[in-house]
Order: C-alpha cells, then sequence, then structure tokens
C-alpha cells in the first residue's frame, strides 16, 4: 500500500510537487527539535538558547538540504549545536541526541501511516462523487509521502557522515583521538558526499533500506 504511491502522470507529479513542501517543512523542524530537546533534557542548553527548541521550520532550514529533499527524497536540516562538555557522559549522551533525530521522523511516519489507514477506512463509508473521490486521492498521496519522506529522511541521516547523525553514532564506536582526526577533515569529507548524492552512488542503498522500513510500517498499520 505505501510503497505503491502513484508518480508517473503529470497530475500525480503537480500534486507530489505541491505536497511535498508542507511535508519537508514538517519533517526537517520535527528532526532537528528532537535533537535539540534531548540534548537539553542531558544537561546541553546550547539549542535552547538559540532558539532552536521550535517547529519554525525557517530556525532549522538549509536551502541545499531542503531542495535535495524536496526534487530526491532525502535531505538535511541546519544541524543543531551540541555542546557536549555539558555532558555527563558525552560519548552516550552524543549518540542520544543523534538518534533522537531520525528516531522523530521514524513516529512520524508511523503517525502518517495511521491518518493514511483512518483516510481509508472513513472513505469506505463515503459515496464517492467527483469531488470526493478527488479529495481521498490527495489525502492519500499526502499521508503516503510523509511516510515515505519521513522514512526515507531517517535512514539518509543515519549515514555516518558529517554533519549527518550518523556521525555523532560513530562517536560512541571510535577512540575520541580517531574521531576527532576524521572531523578535521570533516569539509572534504562532506564535499565527497555531496559528490556522491548527486551522481546517484547513494540512491540504491538508501532506497533498499527505506523500502524494507516502509514494509514493517506497512504490516504493523495494515
Amino acid at each position: 500500500m505505501l510503497s505503491s504511491l502513484m508518480s508517473g502522470d503529470i497530475e500525480g507529479f503537480i500534486i507530489r510537487l505541491v505536497l511535498t513542501l508542507p511535508i519537508v517543512l514538517i519533517s526537517l523542524s520535527v528532526h532537528e527539535t528532537a535533537h535539540g530537546y534531548v540534548a537539553y533534557k542531558l544537561g546541553d542548553p546550547t539549542a535552547y538558547n538559540l532558539g532552536r527548541l521550535s517547529l519554525n521550520p525557517i530556525k532549522h532550514l538549509d536551502p541545499l538540504g531542503t531542495l535535495s529533499m524536496i526534487l530526491f527524497g532525502f535531505g538535511w536540516a541546519k544541524p543543531v549545536p551540541i555542546n557536549t562538555r555539558y555532558f555527563r557522559k558525552p560519548k552516550r549522551d552524543m549518540a542520544l541526541t543523534g538518534v533522537a533525530g531520525p528516531v522523530s521522523n521514524i513516529l512520524l511516519a508511523v503517525f502518517f501511516a495511521l491518518l493514511l489507514k483512518a483516510t481509508i477506512f472513513i472513505f469506505g463509508f463515503v459515496t464517492l462523487t467527483e469531488f470526493t473521490s478527488q479529495l481521498y486521492y490527495w489525502l492519500w498521496v499526502f499521508f503516503s509521502l510523509g511516510v515515505q519522506l519521513n522514512v526515507t529522511l531517517a535512514v539518509f541521516n543515519f549515514i555516518p557522515v558529517p554533519p549527518l547523525d550518523g556521525s555523532r553514532v560513530l562517536f560512541v564506536f571510535l577512540p575520541s583521538s580517531a574521531y576527532f582526526k576524521i572531523m578535521r577533515y570533516e569539509k572534504y569529507i562532506y564535499l565527497v558526499f555531496l559528490v556522491a548524492l548527486a551522481i546517484g552512488l547513494l540512491d540504491t542503498p538508501i532506497n533498499i533500506m527505506s523500502d524494507f522500513i516502509i514494509k514493517l510500517i506497512d504490516a504493523a498499520v495494515f
């Protein structure tokens, strides 16, 4: 059900494009707010002091990451600043802060899936006219996109490349000296990553993992 979203005809493409933007704004805002909130609860007030504990998308959006998500279905926001000096257990707390963003998107994907299930259930009792058929289609596309984009955003951000969340989780498994040596080359790694993204090297692994998680959500909800 969730993995069969129509996108072949022109009308479907236009609807997808129009509906993608609000989902991107919601998803990225929830993602970054989750990072900031968990860091705040673990003792780091940096994001709070900078006003990043907010669902206002303007505070979080990275232009390139937002455009990437609209065009390709995966992207990133402006990273929430984290100061590990406030953490009692820096490695553990850094990992928890990093995981919070993708987990929030998985939960948001489940929420969209439940809304989709409710829509299908409700419209099962509605007499379908031209108007109600169009309304049903738009809602179905919107909620399906909500699932797909949030799952893909979660999978994408788990890639262990700075500034993505996976690099924060990587901090747990590497000696501190090795981790900070890698971070010295963050800008260069990021450039190589963007090239790989642009030429499509990451498409297949991201899509495989995203499809797997979507099928799990599909099986759990439907």
